[in-house]
């Protein structure tokens, strides 16, 4: 079986150019990282799964009625802002900030290879979702967070027999691919008043 960095677009490889980060690619590299939620195991984060596919399908439900306007995120944005309905750009707001959640974290894993993965995902739900969630939804993704498997495990996972130094590597551009779609969206969206992540 290949690694698991094999198998799905990169966020590297989503085409970034001066009018924006392309849609189409974007969605695809997105779907990947929701599968590897299923890595992590038995249920284990199935509600940020659940709602970064919810905040897929929003922006992918745009893009497939008004291709056109909607070439790269920023076009379909914009294009949405003239409607009164808006639902893909506040599902882009939501799929940004996990995709921002899930890039810290991994980012934490690399940085700190010491800490376990419960440790890396708590610092980095701490900076980027904490202060959007209520005490109920906080206590339920402590309890999440708990569950995450132990790091080598992880590894063993998402490597599928395949060399850690490759699976770094890979990871490594996955995660600067990823880090770059998030500020430039993030910029985009709150310097426009679309949205703040």
């Amino acid at each position: 079986m290949a690694p698991y960095f094999e198998t799905v677009k990169s966020f590297s490889e989503v085409p970034f150019t001066e009018d924006g980060v392309e849609t189409a690619p974007f969605l695809e590299a997105s779907d990947g990282l929701v599968k590897m939620f299923d890595l992590l195991g038995s249920g284990v984060f199935g509600f940020v799964q659940s709602d970064i596919r919810s905040n897929i399908n929003g922006v992918r439900g745009r893009y497939e009625v008004a291709r056109e306007k909607s070439g790269t995120l920023e076009e379909l944005v914009r294009s949405e802002s003239v409607e009164t309905q808006k639902h893909a750009t506040p599902c882009l707001v939501r799929l940004i900030r996990g995709l921002a959640f899930t890039c810290r974290a991994l980012q934490n894993m690399q940085q700190d290879r010491n800490s376990e993965l419960h440790v890396c995902f708590k610092r980095s739900y701490d900076e980027v979702l904490r202060h959007h969630h209520t005490f109920i939804i906080r206590s339920v993704v402590s309890v999440a967070i708990r569950a995450v498997p132990h790091r080598h495990d992880f590894y063993a996972k998402i490597s599928q027999g395949g060399s850690v130094e490759k699976l770094d590597t890979e990871l490594e551009k996955w995660l600067g691919g990823l880090e770059r779609i998030v500020k430039h969206v993030s910029t985009f969206l709150e310097q426009g008043g679309y949205g703040r992540v």
